[in-house]
């Protein structure tokens, strides 16, 4: 937290290195949490690449608040999701990331894989706006619940009530998906 801390004084200062370093740090899990929401690559380059514009003009204002510049970073990109969907009048989208999927040599773990994948991205269409946003920047973006908190303006509480509430939902429509696909293959028989 020093080692951040320092950097982001230096980015404050106006030292590009430093900002460099802090874009090359975060880029990653910000454009995965915006990938996830929008569901349009090309559009989550673009927004990300604006998240760390808007950044970079704002750094100067940026305080310590007792939360990593991380959550910073994610609120910034929250909001621009945020004028996505309402600018575009659209709503969020699961994204089915091949990328999500390792890469192996056996083609029926690789099978496996995918459809758990695509399973999951369809059971987090039937969660409620607040829950796919704790889901996306806990498991996504890999924040820590306080974090998330910060940035949805939230309780750390009701966060993590979200949180256990859309992985019961998860469970729930998951178990009753497997349960039809398993009657279906009994069916076939």
């Amino acid at each position: 937290m020093q080692d951040e801390e320092n950097l982001v004084g230096r980015a404050r200062q106006g030292d590009q290195k430093a900002f460099a370093q802090l874009y090359e740090e975060h880029f990653n899990k910000i454009y995965r949490y915006v990938v996830v929401r929008i569901g349009d690559k090309t559009e989550a380059e673009d927004m990300t690449q604006q998240v760390f514009l808007n950044a970079l003009q704002s750094i100067a204002s940026f305080k310590w608040q007792g939360t990593p510049f991380a959550a910073w970073l994610f609120r910034i990109a929250h909001n621009q999701v945020v004028d996505y969907f309402r600018k575009n009048q659209k709503q969020p989208v699961a994204l089915f990331d091949e990328s999500l999927v390792e890469s192996d040599s056996n083609p029926q773990r690789m099978a496996e894989n995918s459809l758990d994948i695509e399973q999951l991205l369809s059971a987090t269409e039937r969660l409620t706006a607040a829950q796919r946003e704790v889901i996306s920047l806990r498991f996504a973006g890999g924040l820590a619940i306080a974090e998330v908190a910060k940035i949805m303006g939230k309780s750390q509480g009701a966060v993590k009530a979200l949180q256990h509430s859309a992985i019961i939902a998860l469970r729930k429509t998951l178990l009753s998906e497997n349960k039809v696909l398993v009657a279906e293959d009994n069916e076939k028989d």
